[in-house]
């Protein structure tokens, strides 16, 4: 034979073996390669009704998650009362009823009146995204992991979604002086009930959804909730045409996004850290996109359904903060903790609010000069 047909016989076996090989090689990897890896699901329950925006932020934060998982994780958002009434979310995700939740940590203030702080009163003159400076860097979230750790809850809690100024609320007519409030039967939450009933107000705390039946069966004579956006689609316009803009019962509130601490720690390090990391993206995203919905639904509520918005007065708003130190002052005398996460809060907003109060510009003085009428 000669060497040409020798080294093409050689090339021949080479490549029978070779591909045999490759053959063998694809048989074992093709299983691991064909069966697609399911999802780690994680059940989650809002504190808000279905149509409310807020649950609309829930599933936000949710999908943002599970995009960057690229489909290994699915946090499915139920609306409130799927699992568990709104007031019970806490209990639930720590007893693992449910892996987390969204929903504000003012519902939790009959469990530590000191919970309340991240949201209610006046909070030294800081607005929602200063506390939560004051949360991520001045000492809060150390704070609010003590006081889970005291009521032995096994929960991951993370802070975010800064919220406007909220109104005080719908009303038959308009509030023109602290005593108009005396007797009214009125709706919030937290330690605005406190602050309220030193004000001489009936005050029933109700979860969103109740709030509108609530009034129109006459059993609240006002109620807040929290922007136009959720309370447009909550039918407060169609029980009351007075909204009353302004106040400091709930003005630097954010969201709570909880997990139950066992079912986070079971999942891998980088899913974990999507989590994590997704919180302040979500964040961002909801504060910008509340000044689009809120501003369209004040707008709306005032052109299409014949709603009147009226600022609430200054002699309100001043009686709320004698009200607030009251309140504030007998439940640092009978709550340690409730005394050391104020004193917190005291000492970040002497700097800070002093910083935004003297840096920030007149937005409105702008706004004049750009849409009041002229001469």
């Amino acid at each position: 034979m000669s060497d040409q047909n020798n080294t093409q016989s050689a090339r021949r076996k080479f490549l029978a073996k070779a591909a045999g090989t490759a053959a063998g090689t694809a048989a074992i990897a093709f299983p691991s390669i064909s069966v697609a890896q399911s999802p780690i699901t994680l059940r989650f329950q809002s504190t808000w009704p279905a149509k409310d925006i807020f649950h609309e932020f829930a599933q936000d934060y949710a999908k943002l998650v599970n995009d960057m998982s690229g489909g290994r994780l699915k946090i499915d958002v139920l609306p409130a009362g799927s699992v568990v009434k709104a007031f019970d979310l806490l209990d639930a995700v720590n007893k693992g009823t449910l892996d987390g939740g969204h929903g504000v940590i003012a519902y939790w203030y009959g469990k530590n009146s000191a919970l309340a702080l991240w949201g209610s009163g006046p909070a030294f003159g800081m607005d929602a995204n200063m506390l939560l400076a004051w949360h991520e860097f001045g000492g809060g979230k150390a704070l609010l992991e003590e006081i889970y750790k005291s009521l032995n809850m096994d929960v991951v809690s993370y802070m975010y979604g800064p919220m406007p100024t909220q109104p005080l609320g719908w009303f038959k007519k308009p509030v023109t002086k602290a005593e108009d409030m005396k007797g009214l039967k009125y709706r919030t939450v937290g330690l605005s009930i406190d602050v309220f009933t030193e004000l001489g107000v009936s005050v029933n705390a109700l979860p969103g959804g109740e709030i509108v039946p609530a009034m129109d069966r006459g059993l609240l004579d006002a109620a807040e909730f929290n922007n136009a956006a959720s309370d447009q689609v909550l039918g407060f316009p169609d029980v009351s045409k007075v909204c009353m803009l302004q106040s400091f019962h709930q003005a630097s509130e954010q969201f709570e996004i909880l997990f139950n601490k066992k079912r986070l720690d079971s999942l891998p390090a980088d899913l974990r850290a999507i989590i994590r990391n997704a919180v302040p993206g979500a964040s961002a995203e909801m504060s910008w996109k509340a000044i689009d919905r809120y501003s369209t639904a004040y707008q709306e509520m005032q052109e299409k359904q014949g709603v009147k918005f009226y600022k609430t007065p200054d002699a309100i708003l001043k009686a709320q903060l004698a009200a607030w130190d009251k309140v504030t002052d007998k439940k640092a005398a009978e709550n340690p903790m409730f005394k050391k996460v104020l004193e917190s809060q005291r000492a970040f907003a002497k700097r800070t609010a002093k910083w935004q109060n003297d840096t920030t510009v007149n937005y409105r003085m702008a706004y004049e000069h750009f849409f009041s009428k002229k001469g």
